[in-house]
Formats: structure tokens, sequence, C-alpha cells
């Protein structure tokens, strides 16, 4: 077997670490999911005009629980594809983190949207901002959270 000298063990680790960090990069939600999250951000805002208000609380719950779960399964990196299954360690630990903030981002835009409209008296400002949001999240929803993970180092 031939001596491996330390420059190429020091190669071969920094290969192997490229490859890592690459992979990682890879992890995050697929386009549908942006554009699934587009279309309920839009139904709630709908709900919220026209509804009863209980009926738009328990569809705000039920988006929560539905996005935490789908979110969570497809965060992970370990479901992205049926060939690719990555280490929870490789897949991150922050992105979650990330995707919240950007949610919490999506409602503030919503919310001063909302506002605005409002006091410009625009019917419906609540659909209205709801669809402003689902513009940024279905067109955008990809690249933010490839924006937001490489300033979060995540």
């Amino acid at each position: 077997m031939d001596e491996i000298t330390p420059q190429g063990a020091r190669n071969a680790l920094e290969t192997a670490e490229r490859a890592r960090r690459q992979v990682a990069a890879e992890v995050g939600l697929p386009r549908a999911y942006w554009w699934a999250m587009a279309a309920a951000w839009v139904g709630l805002g709908l709900l919220g005009d026209f509804g009863p208000s209980w009926l738009a609380t328990v569809a705000t719950v039920g988006f929560a629980v539905g996005h935490s779960t789908v979110a969570s399964r497809l965060l992970s990196g370990r479901h992205r594809s049926g060939r690719v299954q990555v280490s929870a360690a490789t897949a991150g630990s922050r992105i979650p983190l990330v995707v919240i903030g950007i949610l919490l981002g999506l409602v503030v835009l919503t919310v001063v949207t909302g506002f605005a409209l409002h006091a410009d008296g625009v019917r419906h400002a609540g659909t209205w901002a709801a669809m402003v949001a689902a513009a940024v999240v279905g067109f955008g929803g990809p690249e933010i959270l490839r924006v937001t993970r490489r300033w979060a180092h995540a």
C-alpha cells in the first residue's frame, strides 16, 4: 500500500468537506412547496376577509400544523428525493430557524401591507396583502431560502 503524504491527506479531507458542503447546499424546499404555501396564504387572506373569525383562526392553526409537519420532513434533508438521503448533521440544524425567520418576515409583510391598504381605503385589504406575500413566497421562496441560509451560515 502506498504511503499517504500529509499534503495528500489534507487534499482528500478538503475534497470530502467540499462535497459535504455541496450536498448540504442542496437541502431545501422544492418550488412546489413554496407555491402551495402561497396558495394557502391567499386562502387565509380570503378567510380573514370573507369568513367567520373562528374559521380563520382554525385555518391559521391548521396551516401552522401542516407547514411544520411538511417542512420538518423536507428540511431534515433526508427525504428530498428517493435517491439521496443525507444525515441530519449534514442537512444542518439551523435551516428550520431560517424558515421560521422567513415566515415571520412574511407575516410582517402581510400585516404591514394590510394596514397600509386599509388606511388607503382598499376593500378586502387582507386578501390583497395576502396576495402580495403569496407572490413573494411563490416566485422567490427557494431564492429567499438560499440567500437567508447563506446570511445565517446555515
